[in-house]
């Protein structure tokens, strides 16, 4: 996969078409910053989720 990537990035630059290539490199930005974003949401639920079942196991501990 990132060989491809790398094929097309070197395709565009020999071409001189730095439109096109800018054109990628924003959006393979933007993918990149989507996939963290991703990454950090779940993450986020896992944590909540170990949270919610310590309090559970805390208060049937109380009770």
């Amino acid at each position: 996969m990132i060989k491809l990537f790398r094929r097309i990035r070197q395709n565009l630059l020999t071409e001189n078409k730095f439109n096109k290539y800018l054109l990628y490199a924003i959006g393979e930005i933007v993918l990149v910053v989507i996939g963290i974003l991703i990454a950090l949401q779940i993450n986020n639920l896992n944590e909540e989720s170990k949270i919610n079942t310590s309090v559970a196991k805390h208060l049937i501990i109380l009770k």
